[in-house]
C-alpha cells in the first residue's frame, strides 16, 4: 500500500474547494451505477464521475477516480453487467489525483491503453511532480501512468466503430480535456459532452506562473471554445458540476433528457469565467 504524504492530504482539501464538491467524503462515497445514455454509463462515486463506453469491441473507462476506489468502479462496473477486464482504453479529462489515482492500479489489471492530451503527459508520467501548480519536491500524489498515446486537440480515439474527439480545453491543467462523441440506444443518437469544467486553482495565478505562463490566455481560450461545443446531452468531470443528485435519484428510470439541459452547462462555464474575472482584478 502507498503512503499518504502530508502533501497529498493538503491536495486533496485544496481540490475540494476549487472543484466546488460537497467534500473530502463524497469523492469516496458509493454512488449506484447507471445508464446515462445508450452505451454510456456512470460509474464513478458519489461526486468523482467515472464513465464507461461500451463497444462489441471493448470498453473504455473515463476516469478512475482516488486510488482506494478502484474496487468501487470494478463492482459498478460489473453491477451493470460487463467484464472489468474488458476494457481496452484509459482516458482522463485532466492529470490530477482525483481523476488520475487509480489509472495505474487499472491499466496494471487490464492491460488497457492509456491515452492523455501530451500537455498533461509528463504529469501523469511523474506522479504529480511536474504539475504547474501543486507540483514541485513535494512527492508524488499518484502512481505514475506512461501513457501509450498522446492526444492532441481534435484527435479521435476509436474502438471499433466508435469515435471519441478530444477536445483540448487547458487552464484547470495544461492538458485538461473534453470529449464528444454519439451514444446510441435502439431509439435514439445523442451526441454527448464530457465536460471538463475549467475551475481555478487556489494557487492559481493568472497573470502567469514559472511552469504555465500562459494559464491565463489559456482560460480564455477555453471559456471561449467551450460556449461554442455543440451536444444534446452533457455531463462532467464532478457530479456536482452538472448537478447530477438534483437532476436524478437512486433507483430512477432510464431518461437521458435529464442531462440534455444546456442552460445549466452554460451556467457553470459562465460562473467559472467570472471566478476568472475577479480573480484577475485582484492579482493586479
Amino acid at each position: 500500500m502507498r503512503k499518504v504524504s502530508l502533501h497529498s492530504i493538503l491536495l486533496f482539501l485544496l481540490l475540494s474547494v476549487a472543484s466546488r464538491s460537497f467534500g473530502q467524503a463524497t469523492w469516496s462515497e458509493p454512488y449506484e451505477p447507471f445508464r446515462i445514455a445508450g452505451n454510456l454509463y456512470y460509474v464513478g462515486t458519489y461526486d468523482l464521475a467515472c464513465y464507461l463506453i461500451t463497444t462489441p469491441e471493448g470498453n473504455i473507462l473515463i476516469n478512475t477516480g482516488l486510488e482506494g476506489s478502484v474496487p468501487m468502479i470494478r463492482a459498478n462496473v460489473e453491477a451493470l453487467g460487463f467484464d472489468f477486464f474488458n476494457i481496452k482504453i484509459l482516458l482522463t479529462t485532466q492529470a490530477h489525483f482525483d481523476h488520475v489515482a487509480g489509472m495505474a492500479e487499472i491499466k496494471k489489471m487490464t492491460g488497457a491503453q492509456m491515452m492523455i492530451h501530451k500537455n498533461d503527459a509528463q504529469v501523469l508520467a511523474d506522479g504529480g511532480k511536474s504539475d504547474f501548480a501543486m507540483g514541485g519536491d513535494k512527492g508524488t500524489t499518484f502512481a505514475p501512468v506512461k501513457a501509450d498515446r498522446l492526444l492532441r486537440d481534435g484527435d479521435t480515439v476509436r474502438l471499433g466503430e466508435m469515435k471519441i474527439v478530444a477536445l483540448h480545453h487547458p487552464g484547470h491543467t495544461k492538458g485538461s480535456t473534453s470529449f464528444l462523441f454519439d451514444a446510441k440506444d435502439k431509439d435514439c443518437t445523442w451526441r454527448v459532452l464530457i465536460a471538463n469544467i475549467p475551475t481555478i486553482l487556489l494557487q492559481t495565478q493568472l497573470r502567469g506562473m514559472p511552469n504555465y505562463p500562459e494559464v491565463g490566455k489559456d482560460y480564455k481560450y477555453t471559456f471561449e471554445a467551450m460556449k461554442k461545443v455543440q451536444f444534446d446531452l452533457w455531463v462532467a468531470s464532478h457530479a456536482s458540476q452538472f448537478g447530477l443528485h438534483e437532476n436524478r435519484k437512486p433507483g430512477d428510470v432510464y431518461n437521458p433528457t435529464i442531462f440534455s439541459i444546456r442552460s445549466q452547462y452554460d451556467d457553470a462555464i459562465d460562473t467559472q469565467k467570472q471566478a476568472y474575472l475577479d480573480r484577475l482584478k485582484s492579482q493586479k
